[in-house]
């Protein structure tokens, strides 16, 4: 499914280091986009709000 991005507010992982930086727009109803700050214009994976809530919860206890 391809969702529209347009009005998204990309800001960078605070787990973002050096280079190697995730951008997250989470402003958007019902998708939740990610991306590789290097790469602005680059692909974007899309996750519904709770598939992202689980990432980021199991990533924190892992």
């Amino acid at each position: 499914m391809v969702h529209d991005l347009t009005g998204a507010t990309w800001r960078k992982s605070t787990r973002s280091a050096g280079g190697e930086c995730v951008e997250v727009a989470d402003n958007l109803p019902g998708v939740v986009g990610v991306r590789d700050s290097k790469d602005a214009s680059g692909p974007v994976l899309a996750f519904t709000p709770t598939a992202w809530r689980r990432f980021v919860s199991h990533t924190k206890h892992h």
